[in-house]
């Protein structure tokens, strides 16, 4: 799907029928990015996990002033955002795209490679009764394997279009 104001008959004439991948190739979001004054972020993965009964696996602290560049980076794309910290990291869950509930953590360098990532993508899903979206950087294994491993499943990619720098 591609959501943006440029009209089908531009999209369509620029994509072919047969090629899936083509809506984010570079050719085609640079030819979105020219046409709409945006810049892409990033191509995510975007993953999908149903919620989960039950308290968390791990004990979080919710927190309402978190001075945090994740915490600043949701509230730029995110409505509704909520923040749960613990030692050596954090989860927050907002209303992203299209209303969706989106879940995003940060594990501290110092506590990386010991599963934390794991335990807080799996302790977003005891944290809301919505499906829980995640988008997530391909090149980012670590993070990658952390929410396969908590059960969330691969739905397909996205590019996120955003204002150009200030």
């Amino acid at each position: 799907m591609i959501f943006v104001d440029v009209g089908e008959d531009w999209i369509r004439s620029r994509l072919p029928d047969d090629d899936l991948s083509a809506p984010l190739n570079p050719p085609f979001l640079g030819d979105l990015e020219e046409r709409t004054g945006r810049k892409v972020n990033n191509i995510d993965m975007l993953t999908l996990a149903a919620p989960a009964a039950g308290p968390p696996p791990i004990e979080l602290v919710e927190v309402t002033d978190a001075a945090h560049p994740r915490v600043e980076r949701a509230h730029r794309y995110r409505d509704d955002v909520r923040v749960w910290t613990c030692p050596g990291g954090l989860v927050l869950i907002g209303r992203g795209v299209g209303g969706r509930w989106e879940v995003a953590l940060e594990v501290d360098p110092a506590g990386r490679g010991r599963g934390l990532g794991r335990t807080l993508a799996s302790a977003a899903r005891h944290l809301t009764p919505h499906p829980l979206w995640a988008q997530i950087a391909p090149g980012n294994a670590a993070s990658v394997r952390a929410f396969l491993a908590a059960g969330y499943v691969p739905i397909g990619a996205e590019a996120l279009l955003v204002p150009p720098p200030a």
